[in-house]
Formats: structure tokens, C-alpha cells, sequence
């Protein structure tokens, strides 16, 4: 499969999400239409686009790779996915009715009403740092994918590929912002449903077999052991820890970050929202059961060819991530190859697109005050808006430079781990504005102390065999990562007197 017809097919998925802004777009292209979509969004379109933005490229190319990693993977992501299915229950049913109740556009407008402004700050700004990270390491992932199999042949650099993405991207979002974005993520993600459906049914095809054929290889085979109850202190990937670390990643990740949150926010009424959230989450349960079957299919594939997990050019390690690209782009070719280049087009800018889109709505909210400033003419808000856009866009391009620049696998993973890091404090800082009504908080300290709280983290789990006998940390330390934030907001602060709680309850 030629690299230019792959990219003929690229360019013309982007000229219809382009076609689709100008029509999403045409009428209002205010600020109400980009933060909140004017909040008329129907809820079967949220819950439908949200899989691609949950989901992102890296899940399209990682989650089926890691289901053959040497580590003994297998699908005991699965357990993971379980625990993000109660976690989008508890946002949907505690967190939700909250941000309704309060008719906000940034969630982190309940730390300020709450624990006061510089806590709301710290807590706006740990999204815009964890999702910045996040969403440059997520493009920059699945950018040397293309680099590797498109853009290398046609002779364009690295920093032009991600320049033309993110100019692809600001094309489409910078006048509807989520009104347009509602829309282009539910086509996303039908090209990325639709991908792993017909990836399925094409490695069926080449190892001749049915539909229960393959059910019956994959659960016959060694990989699609799911449940991992074995050696709960050293084990990260026993069941227990990685149900409950899912249930608190999902809170923190997914209820305390304004990207996701965003499109809840955009629904008519919180029954909507609520509707979204459960008809959402029982997709996103299905289509991950289904990327680990692709994962299995894909080893039992290159098992029986003989296909050697690719190594990266630079450390020389196996990159079981660039298995799936590998056996599509390279082995199947054809049609197989365009459906699988569109479905991780679709999975990597359906994340990029609403990240970019929610960091602008955050920092013109949550540090701009566009909410509270009546008196400024729309036509400047939105060109304000529009600077901020811009400048996020380029602030992404520069970390995903930087990420190339290193090009060092284990120091950019180690930096994206960072961003994971910060949505311990975020849990931290909602748990206390919810439970601890009767404290109020040195607010000058919250800084100091959701910086302290992730070092402290940091210790904890590099010297927990020695420290806990043995225990090793799997995605459960989020939670003593709150804690530990939930207990220094606790150490700073006092109880509230009689007239500032008579003030918090009216």
C-alpha cells in the first residue's frame, strides 16, 4: 500500500471533519457555542463520541499489543476496564448531579466556591499541565506510527507531521469548539468502531476462520487469561489492585477533568448526562473486551507467519506497540491497511481535538474569568479565545518536539507518568470540598501541598518492597496520592465558626 494513498485517504476524512465544522459552525460560533454547545447536545451522541475520546490511539495500537507483552499481560487489562465501568457509575451518579446543581462550565469552579480561589487555580492548573502532557505524549505515540509508515517514504520531518496535524485539528475546532466536536467525535468513532470490527473480521480471514472459530482460538489460547488472583503483595497486576486503582483513575481522570466532563456538561438536563454516562460505559466495556481479541488474534497471527515483534530503530527493544501497524500496514495491506490508518486517525485526534478544546475552555474560565466579565463585548471574548486556542496548539506542538527530541522511551513514559501523578491531588481536593464542609482551608497552602503530595507518592512507591514488606503499586496509588493531599488540606486548615458555616450552607 502506497504511503500517498494512505494519505490521500487521511486528507480526505479531515476535508469532512472540516465540511462538518463549517456547518456546526455557520450559524453561531460564540462563546456559549464553543464551551457548552449551547448545552443542546443529544445525550446518544455525547455517550457514542466519547468512546473516541476515551479511547485515544494509544489504546488502539497499545491495548492489543500489551496482550503479548513479555511481561505476561494478556487481558488482564480487562480487570482495569471493570473498575472504570464503577468509576464512570460513581461519577455519573455523585459528581454529575454536583456540576449540574452549580451550572458550571469549569468543574474547577467548585474548589473556588469551596475551598477558595487560589486552591481553584492550583486545581485548574494541574488539569492544564496533566492534560497538556497527556495529550502531546498521546499524539506524539501515534505520530511516529504515521512517521514510520507514511511520512518517512514521502520525505517529511518529524516537526512538519505534527505541525500539519495540529493545523488539521485548530481548522476544525477553532470556531464551534464542542458544538463541532460533539459531532466529529461520533464519527470518529464510528471509523474507529468500525475499524476494530473489520480488523477482527480481516484476521479471520487470513487464518481461515469463522467468527466462533476465532472465539474459541483466542479462548483456547494462552493469552486471554483475564482474572490474575495470584500473590496480592508483589503481584501490580492482581485483580484487586487493578479493579480499585481503575475505580480512582476513572474519578480522577475522567470526573475531575474538565475535557471529558465537558461533553456531560453540554447535555439539556442532568437525566441526559446521566443516560450518557451509563449507555457510554457499557460500550466502552464491550469495544475494550473486543481490542484485547484483536490483540490475541494478532499473535496467534504472527505466531503462525512467523512475524517477529518490531524493535524500535533507536533502543533496539521490542515495541510490541508497533505489532498491530506492523501486520496491517505492512502484511495485510489493501483495504485492511486504509481501515486500520483511519481507525488510529480517528482514535488520535478524537483525544487531541477535545483536549485542545478544554484546555482553552479552561484557562479562559478558570484563569481569564470569561464567565464573570458582563461587561466585555462578545466579538473580544472570542477573539481572545481564539489567541488561546492558538497558543495551546503550539504549546502542544512544542512538547511533542521535546518528547521527539529525547527520543528515549522510558524518560517519555516516565514524564507522561507525571501527568498521572496529578490526578491524586485533584481527588484529594474535590473529596475535601465535598466531605470536609465544616474546615476551611489555609488556601495559600494548597499549592505547597498538591506539590508535596506526588514527591511524597513518588518515595512511597519506589521503596515499597521495603517499606510495606514487599507490596508493590500497580494504579491503586492514585489513591494514597489523595490521601495524602486529602490529609495535608486537613493539617491546614481550621474549623469553620458558626457564621461561615450559616455562609456555606445558604
Amino acid at each position: 500500500m502506497s504511503p500517498s494513498v494512505l494519505l490521500s485517504f487521511i486528507i480526505g476524512y479531515f476535508l469532512i471533519l472540516i465540511l462538518i465544522s463549517y456547518l456546526t459552525s455557520r450559524k453561531s460560533s460564540d462563546n456559549a457555542t464553543f464551551f457548552i454547545a449551547n448545552r443542546s447536545s443529544k445525550w446518544y451522541l455525547v455517550a457514542f463520541g466519547m468512546i473516541g475520546t476515551a479511547l485515544s490511539g494509544v489504546t488502539f495500537i497499545s491495548v492489543p499489543g500489551e496482550v503479548g507483552n513479555l511481561a505476561g499481560s494478556q487481558f488482564r487489562y480487562f480487570q482495569f476496564v471493570l473498575g472504570n465501568a464503577v468509576g464512570y457509575f460513581l461519577v455519573a451518579f455523585i459528581l454529575l448531579p454536583l456540576y449540574y446543581r452549580m451550572h458550571l462550565i469549569s468543574i474547577y469552579e467548585v474548589i473556588e466556591r469551596t475551598l477558595g480561589k487560589v486552591s481553584h487555580k492550583t486545581a485548574a492548573a494541574i488539569f492544564l499541565i496533566s492534560r497538556v502532557i497527556g495529550s502531546a505524549f498521546r499524539l506524539y505515540l501515534v505520530a511516529i506510527v504515521l512517521q514510520r509508515f507514511i511520512f518517512d517514504e514521502m520525505g517529511v520531518p518529524f516537526w512538519l507531521t505534527i505541525v500539519i496535524c495540529l493545523l488539521l485539528i485548530w481548522g476544525y475546532t477553532f470556531r464551534g469548539g464542542l458544538k463541532t466536536i460533539i459531532i466529529t467525535d461520533t464519527l470518529q468513532t464510528v471509523f474507529l468502531v468500525a475499524s476494530v470490527f473489520l480488523s477482527i473480521y480481516f484476521i479471520c480471514s487470513s487464518l481461515d476462520m469463522n467468527i466462533g472459530q476465532a472465539f474459541t482460538a483466542i479462548k483456547d489460547s494462552h493469552y486471554s487469561k483475564m482474572f490474575f488472583t495470584d500473590d496480592f503483595v508483589a503481584n501490580k497486576f492482581h485483580f484487586s489492585k487493578q479493579f480499585i486503582g481503575g475505580v480512582f483513575v476513572t474519578i480522577g481522570m475522567f470526573g475531575l477533568d474538565q475535557d471529558l466532563m465537558q461533553k456531560n456538561l453540554s447535555c439539556k438536563n442532568i437525566k441526559d448526562a446521566q443516560k450518557n454516562m451509563m449507555s457510554f460505559t457499557f460500550i466502552f466495556v464491550i469495544i475494550n473486551l473486543f481490542f484485547l481479541s484483536v490483540g490475541a488474534l494478532l499473535y496467534i497471527y504472527a505466531n503462525r507467519e512467523g512475524i517477529a515483534i518490531p524493535v524500535d530503530a533507536a533502543t533496539g527493544l521490542p515495541r510490541t506497540d508497533y505489532l498491530f501497524p506492523e501486520i496491517a500496514l505492512n502484511h495485510f495491506k489493501g483495504v485492511p491497511a486504509i481501515v486500520f490508518m483511519l481507525g488510529l486517525t480517528a482514535a488520535t485526534f478524537a483525544t487531541t481535538d477535545s483536549g485542545l478544546t478544554a484546555l482553552t475552555t479552561s484557562f479562559c474560565i478558570d484563569f481569564l474569568n470569561f464567565d464573570k466579565r458582563k461587561n466585555i463585548p462578545e466579538k473580544e471574548m472570542v477573539r481572545k479565545r481564539t489567541y488561546v486556542h492558538v497558543a495551546f496548539s503550539i504549546i502542544i506542538l512544542l512538547v511533542v518536539l521535546l518528547f521527539n527530541a529525547v527520543n528515549d522511551a522510558s524518560v517519555v513514559t516516565a514524564i507522561f507518568k507525571v501527568a498521572t501523578f496529578t490526578y491524586g491531588p485533584l481527588i484529594g481536593l474535590f473529596a475535601f470540598s465535598l466531605f470536609a464542609k465544616k474546615r476551611k482551608v489555609l488556601d495559600y497552602a494548597t499549592p505547597y501541598i498538591v506539590i508535596i503530595a506526588p514527591i511524597l507518592c513518588f518515595f512511597i512507591d519506589k521503596y515499597s518492597k521495603v517499606l510495606l514488606n514487599g507490596y508493590v503499586f500497580a494504579e491503586e496509588l492514585i489513591i494514597v496520592n489523595g490521601l495524602l493531599t486529602f490529609i495535608g488540606l486537613w493539617i491546614f486548615s481550621k474549623r469553620k465558626t458558626t457564621d461561615e458555616l450559616n455562609l456555606s450552607y445558604a
